[in-house]
Protein backbone atom coordinates (compact mmCIF):
# COMPACT_ATOMS: atom_id res chain seq x y z
CA UNK A 1 0.00 0.00 0.00
CA UNK A 2 1.56 3.40 -0.92
CA UNK A 3 0.56 6.46 1.39
CA UNK A 4 0.91 9.97 0.74
CA UNK A 5 1.08 12.24 4.19
CA UNK A 6 0.79 16.24 3.89
CA UNK A 7 1.47 18.05 7.01
CA UNK A 8 0.75 22.36 6.07
CA UNK A 9 0.26 23.85 9.61
CA UNK A 10 3.64 26.15 9.56
CA UNK A 11 5.49 27.81 7.18
CA UNK A 12 7.73 24.63 6.20
CA UNK A 13 5.31 21.78 4.40
CA UNK A 14 5.86 18.54 4.52
CA UNK A 15 4.84 15.56 2.48
CA UNK A 16 6.14 12.21 3.17
CA UNK A 17 5.36 8.64 0.82
CA UNK A 18 5.19 5.74 2.05
CA UNK A 19 5.06 2.05 1.24
CA UNK A 20 3.80 -0.68 3.19
CA UNK A 21 4.81 1.21 6.69
CA UNK A 22 8.13 2.39 5.44
CA UNK A 23 9.18 5.86 4.47
CA UNK A 24 10.02 5.58 0.60
CA UNK A 25 10.81 9.51 0.56
CA UNK A 26 10.14 13.02 2.41
CA UNK A 27 9.51 16.71 1.04
CA UNK A 28 10.13 19.96 3.38
CA UNK A 29 9.84 23.50 1.50
CA UNK A 30 9.23 26.63 2.83
CA UNK A 31 6.02 27.69 1.75
CA UNK A 32 4.35 30.07 3.81
CA UNK A 33 2.15 32.16 1.60
CA UNK A 34 2.90 30.19 -1.44
CA UNK A 35 1.69 26.97 0.02
CA UNK A 36 -1.18 26.90 -2.42
CA UNK A 37 1.08 27.33 -5.43
CA UNK A 38 3.61 24.88 -4.62
CA UNK A 39 1.61 21.95 -2.21
CA UNK A 40 0.53 20.19 -6.00
CA UNK A 41 3.56 20.86 -8.03
CA UNK A 42 5.33 18.99 -4.81
CA UNK A 43 3.28 16.45 -4.48
CA UNK A 44 3.83 15.73 -8.45
CA UNK A 45 7.55 16.08 -7.98
CA UNK A 46 7.76 13.71 -5.24
CA UNK A 47 5.81 10.86 -7.06
CA UNK A 48 7.36 11.29 -10.00
CA UNK A 49 10.69 10.86 -8.31
CA UNK A 50 9.81 7.53 -7.48
CA UNK A 51 7.74 7.26 -10.78
CA UNK A 52 4.66 7.07 -9.35
CA UNK A 53 1.38 9.00 -10.25
CA UNK A 54 -1.67 10.81 -8.25
CA UNK A 55 -3.38 6.83 -9.46
CA UNK A 56 -0.73 4.90 -7.19
CA UNK A 57 -1.76 6.33 -3.75
CA UNK A 58 -3.76 4.10 -2.21
CA UNK A 59 -4.43 6.34 0.66
CA UNK A 60 -4.02 10.05 2.06
CA UNK A 61 -3.07 10.96 5.60
CA UNK A 62 -3.06 14.85 7.02
CA UNK A 63 -2.03 16.91 10.09
CA UNK A 64 -5.28 17.94 11.24
CA UNK A 65 -3.74 20.33 13.89
CA UNK A 66 -3.32 22.12 15.78
CA UNK A 67 -2.03 25.10 13.28
CA UNK A 68 -2.31 27.70 11.31
CA UNK A 69 -5.72 28.16 10.33
CA UNK A 70 -5.33 28.95 6.38
CA UNK A 71 -2.32 26.47 6.43
CA UNK A 72 -4.93 23.68 7.80
CA UNK A 73 -7.53 24.59 5.37
CA UNK A 74 -5.26 24.43 2.29
CA UNK A 75 -3.86 20.61 3.41
CA UNK A 76 -6.77 19.19 4.15
CA UNK A 77 -8.83 20.02 1.24
CA UNK A 78 -6.26 19.04 -0.55
CA UNK A 79 -6.46 15.88 1.13
CA UNK A 80 -10.21 15.08 0.99
CA UNK A 81 -10.13 16.74 -2.52
CA UNK A 82 -7.62 13.87 -3.54
CA UNK A 83 -8.87 11.13 -1.59
CA UNK A 84 -12.41 11.89 -2.70
CA UNK A 85 -11.12 12.32 -6.90
CA UNK A 86 -9.09 9.48 -6.89
CA UNK A 87 -11.83 6.85 -4.60
CA UNK A 88 -9.42 6.38 -2.17
CA UNK A 89 -9.56 6.83 2.10
CA UNK A 90 -8.52 9.65 3.87
CA UNK A 91 -7.11 9.43 7.68
CA UNK A 92 -6.07 11.90 9.98
CA UNK A 93 -3.75 12.59 12.45
CA UNK A 94 -3.32 15.04 15.29
CA UNK A 95 -0.02 16.29 17.38
CA UNK A 96 3.26 14.52 17.53
CA UNK A 97 1.97 11.21 16.51
CA UNK A 98 0.04 12.26 13.39
CA UNK A 99 1.86 10.19 10.87
CA UNK A 100 1.70 6.71 13.22
CA UNK A 101 -2.02 7.73 13.43
CA UNK A 102 -2.44 8.40 9.93
CA UNK A 103 -0.74 4.97 8.89
CA UNK A 104 -2.38 2.64 11.09
CA UNK A 105 -6.24 3.96 10.49
CA UNK A 106 -7.64 2.35 7.93
CA UNK A 107 -10.08 5.72 7.21
CA UNK A 108 -11.48 8.43 9.01
CA UNK A 109 -15.43 8.49 9.02
CA UNK A 110 -16.15 11.33 6.79
CA UNK A 111 -13.92 14.34 4.93
CA UNK A 112 -11.05 15.47 7.93
CA UNK A 113 -11.91 18.64 9.32
CA UNK A 114 -9.32 20.74 11.18
CA UNK A 115 -8.42 21.24 14.59
CA UNK A 116 -7.10 24.74 15.18
CA UNK A 117 -6.76 24.42 18.98
CA UNK A 118 -8.35 27.57 19.78
CA UNK A 119 -10.96 29.89 18.89
CA UNK A 120 -10.98 31.87 16.06
CA UNK A 121 -9.95 35.39 16.88
CA UNK A 122 -12.45 37.31 14.60
CA UNK A 123 -12.21 41.03 14.22
CA UNK A 124 -14.41 43.74 12.93
CA UNK A 125 -13.96 44.63 9.33
CA UNK A 126 -12.29 47.82 9.50
CA UNK A 127 -14.01 50.32 6.99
Amino acid sequence: MTCLLIRTDKPEAELYLYRDGDMLDHMVWHAHRQLSDTLLTNIHHLLEKHTLTLHDINKIGVYRGPGSFTGLRIGITTANSLAYALFIPVTSGLGSAWQKECLEKEQDENNVTPYYGADPHITQQKK
